[in-house]
């Protein structure tokens, strides 16, 4: 591994239980979370796969110096970084399992370099979260509500972040996981989860997603605020090569709400492809 990357992202790897040749899965974490997110569903992959958990840069222990204020102004630099880890850790393909904004940035990433992807799993997708009159595209929010959540954290963001971390992980019934949410999002550096915060949210990538070449699977929660089932919909009509798994389950993280529920499509899906 290049300690330099290894460093920047604080790469885990974790060797599969299998013979020599298995493939290796990528875990690519969301806005204002960190590689300890994938701890209840990364488990379910180790018996077959080598598994590889990193930290965006700005976010967990990563190199928070390396974050650069006008290269992360756009998903590419996410990106960038994610082709560097995947060099970093082997030769690839691999498969990359990724939540929220960073299935954005994966995608972005097998269309540069589509020969180090064997597949792409999206958990609670979205290409744009403003939705657009002019084409009826749903995002989910007005212009004016991102504004709204953007004046919020700007002015009082562990205030923003105790009161949103349930209403994004859902969960009712599992009241410890919106205070993990809430814990990560507040030691995230404030002024680092803004500016990503603005890049995520007002980011627009239709227009990229008929680019797509490489299998992925839309996995789509049934109650999301944050990625409604119309834009689980439009990806799955617009991006070749996808398909769309609907799971039972409140919030924006299945991943850590639901860990059997999202694990069962994706090994489908996997199996589907012999991988």
């Amino acid at each position: 591994m290049q300690s330099d990357i290894g460093h920047r992202n604080n790469i885990r790897v974790a060797e599969a239980d299998v013979a020599e040749g298995a493939g290796t899965i990528v875990f690519a974490h969301g806005f204002g979370c960190d590689q300890s997110m994938w701890r209840y569903l990364e488990p379910m992959f180790r018996g077959r796969y080598r598994t590889v958990l990193f930290d965006l840069v700005g976010s967990g222990g990563s190199d928070l110096s390396a974050y650069d204020f006008d290269s992360y102004t756009s998903l590419n630099a996410h990106a960038r970084d994610l082709l560097q880890v995947i060099k970093a850790v082997g030769d690839g393909p691999v498969i990359c399992i990724s939540h929220s904004v960073s299935a954005m940035s994966t995608l972005l990433a097998s269309i540069a370099e589509p020969e180090l992807f064997a597949a792409q799993i999206m958990l609670a997708p979205s290409p744009r979260y403003v939705d657009d009159a002019e084409t009826g595209y749903c995002g989910g929010f007005s212009r004016d509500d991102i504004d709204d959540l953007l004046s919020a954290m700007d002015s009082n963001y562990l205030g923003w972040a105790g009161t949103m971390a349930p209403a994004i992980m859902g969960a009712p019934d599992q009241p410890a996981l919106a205070d993990d949410l809430a814990y990560s999002f507040c030691r995230t550096d404030p002024t680092i989860a803004l500016h990503f915060a603005r890049t995520t949210f007002l980011s627009d990538h239709r227009a990229d997603l008929p680019r797509n070449t490489t299998p992925a699977l839309i996995v789509q929660c049934s109650d999301d605020f944050i990625a409604p089932m119309p834009v689980g919909d439009y990806l799955r009509s617009t991006m070749p090569h996808s398909t769309l798994a609907v799971i039972d389950n409140m919030g924006h993280c299945p991943h850590m709400s639901a860990p059997e529920a999202c694990h069962a499509p994706i090994r489908a899906f996997l199996d589907g492809l012999h991988l």
